[in-house]
């Protein structure tokens, strides 16, 4: 089977929306976690788990899942090639943004975020459950992946401070600035603290409300534009293993439409950790 060839879905859906969906066949719930205990306690009825640290993840090579293991991936969670993708996740749907942006490497069509994640589906009372489903694997076949929506090391290198892209560092001010190289609990880390030279700072939590739903589309362009993140640059997103910033790069891209924005994966273990490379503090 071959990804879908429909025309593509709304990017971002409403609680109610999901809760209408529950039963419908065509829509497959994924749940992402940060907490990757979390969907025992309480998930969406029907939804399945993906778990970032093992099967979006290649732990081995440092890369993000194979297209054989994210193939098999969307097999055995019952998703065909007509199957409408709804991510969802906690910490305002970190993970469950990346997993949307690495289906949108293989041009996955019908997918969507669900608007204010696992916190605010939670918080309002809509239907969950513990019932694990189980679904009949679909054989699916993902195509070659296209990395046009995926920045590298070396499209910033030569670039930098030369004002060719616009770069945007999606971090707390204190990873910003150098003060810390990781959140606390967080494994991953690198040799030095600071940011790449000529990164604009939009922590990614400034584009969501206070109920963990996204702000407007009007306050969003306002809070981008403000530092210089038009629609007219070439984007690059980064933050420290590149799940935040594909939050942001999920609102640049698929909210507000920029047509030239890229998520860099590597984002500040990689920069962080080079030789030879300039940092700012």
């Amino acid at each position: 089977m071959s990804v879908p060839t429909t025309s593509a879905v709304q990017a971002l859906v409403s609680p109610e929306w999901a809760r209408e969906h529950l039963d419908d066949r065509t829509v497959r719930f994924v749940e992402v976690d940060v907490d990757t205990t979390a969907y025992q306690q309480a998930h969406l009825p029907g939804a399945v788990a993906w778990d970032w640290t093992t099967q979006l993840a290649d732990d081995v090579r440092r890369d993000l899942a194979s297209r054989e293991d994210f193939s098999a991936l969307l097999s055995r969670s019952g998703i065909g090639p007509d199957t409408h993708v709804v991510l969802y996740g906690d910490n305002n749907d970190w993970f469950a943004a990346w997993a949307y942006w690495q289906l949108k490497l293989f041009d996955w069509r019908k997918v969507s975020l669900l608007d204010g994640g696992r916190r605010y589906w939670l918080d309002n009372g809509y239907p969950i459950t513990t019932d694990v489903p189980g679904y009949p694997e679909t054989g699916i076949r993902l195509p070659e992946p296209s990395y046009a929506l995926r920045a590298f090391r070396d499209d910033i290198l030569p670039n930098v401070g030369g004002g060719a892209i616009a770069l945007v560092d999606v971090r707390s001010p204190a990873e910003f600035e150098g003060e810390v190289i990781a959140p606390p609990g967080m494994t991953e880390t690198a040799q030095r603290g600071g940011h790449i030279p000529g990164a604009a700072s939009i922590p990614w939590s400034q584009a969501v409300a206070d109920d963990g739903r996204f702000r407007a589309p009007d306050e969003l362009r306002r809070l981008y534009g403000s530092k210089g993140i038009t629609p007219d640059r070439d984007v690059i997103a980064y933050c420290r293993i590149g799940e935040r910033s594909s939050h942001t790069w999920f609102v640049l891209h698929e909210l507000l439409g920029y047509p030239k924005v890229r998520n860099y994966d590597g984002s500040w273990t990689e920069w962080g950790s080079m030789v030879g490379v300039p940092i700012e503090k």
